[in-house]
């Protein structure tokens, strides 16, 4: 029911969803009448699908408080959440008020043992292929060890979506010196390079520009930062869009210089077509949750569902586990480093002090 269209768009993403992945079943949560006007028009869909009628859905503009008090336990978007808790469904995704999903997603299964808070990975084209940043939005500042949990999250992810045995990690940071950058970000990086991890290869720092290069498979920022850089990228896609839709038709020359260039046209529009790497995934739960874009049309639902199915088949949530669980022992059993116990001692005197 979520997003700027409802069920037009949802179940028409669902429908070119099912072409893809012949294999999936889908859970439909909202109103059923609304639901079902829309159905009719999908009958392969219909074959493959269950309707739960729910009495309310949550509006766009609601707060996540607001959302979590009127719409626990009988919204739409509670029970898609809650499907995946009891194992009815493997993922749930929406297209609904971002902070009210996520709100009630962490509500509804609870942040996984080892993480404190969770975070929301995006697909990001590059120049050569697709990276993971996170987070892109649920975390507002973060300190070392969240950094870390990213880490591990998004090179999980990176092994179930692109098939990787240990895909290479970045921090993103204003340089790639290690004396740069705020403190948590450092602590981050050298506990990562210390941990000689078997799962993830850290690469060091990245800077802004490395996003698109493609210079690392999983990019680890702070919400706030990945957020605006998102934001950045995608405002900057539509301004490059617009220069060439303008300069296409300028004069009788550029649009016959168009037309014999249409090919390659067309493939730039397709890499650059924000529709192919919709969805953000929500990491750190128990549970898989995508969240896509309100404003996409089925093509992009669609793309968000091909990322549910992906995410399930390729046992995300084990491999999340497996990484943290992995971290933790090693760093509990690492020894102390002399220098780092007198550090940590003249730290303990000086507060006292």
């Amino acid at each position: 029911m979520g997003g700027d269209f409802g069920p037009a768009v949802t179940l028409a993403g669902a429908a070119l969803a099912l072409q893809r992945r012949p294999d999936t079943r889908f859970v439909l949560f909202g109103d059923e009448d609304a639901i079902r006007a829309v159905l009719k028009d999908h009958e392969a869909l219909r074959t493959v699908a269950s309707v739960r009628h729910c009495e309310m859905s949550i509006a766009m503009d609601a707060k996540p408080s607001q959302a979590l008090r009127q719409g626990r336990h009988k919204s739409s978007m509670w029970r898609t959440i809650e499907a995946v808790k009891t194992g009815e469904a493997d993922v749930a995704v929406s297209a609904g008020n971002t902070g009210a999903l996520m709100a009630m997603a962490k509500f509804c299964l609870r942040t996984m043992a080892e993480i404190e808070r969770p975070a929301i990975a995006a697909i990001w084209p590059t120049l050569r292929g697709e990276s993971i940043v996170l987070d892109v939005g649920a975390t507002i500042g973060a300190d070392a060890q969240q950094l870390i949990d990213f880490s591990m999250m998004g090179g999980a992810m990176a092994r179930a979506l692109f098939g990787l045995d240990k895909p290479t990690v970045g921090l993103l940071n204003i340089g790639v010196e290690e004396v740069k950058g705020q403190d948590e970000v450092r602590e981050a990086g050298r506990l990562l390079k210390e941990s000689n991890l078997d799962r993830i290869l850290y690469h060091g720092f990245v800077e802004g520009d490395d996003l698109g290069k493609g210079t690392v498979d999983v990019v680890v920022t702070e919400g706030f930062t990945g957020n605006v850089a998102l934001k950045t990228a995608e405002g900057t896609a539509r301004q490059i869009a617009s220069y060439l839709r303008e300069a296409m038709s300028r004069t009788w020359l550029s649009k016959l210089g168009y037309v014999l260039a249409r090919g390659a046209f067309d493939r730039l529009r397709d890499q650059m077509d924000p529709r192919k790497v919709n969805g953000g995934v929500f990491l750190g739960l128990n549970g898989i949750v995508i969240k896509s874009h309100g404003g996409t049309d089925a093509e992009g639902f669609a793309a968000a569902l091909d990322l549910a199915h992906a995410m399930a088949r390729n046992d995300l949530m084990n491999k999340i586990a497996a990484d943290l669980r992995s971290f933790h022992e090693r760093m509990s059993n690492a020894p102390v480093k002399q220098e780092e116990k007198d550090e940590h001692e003249a730290d303990i005197g000086s507060a006292s002090v």
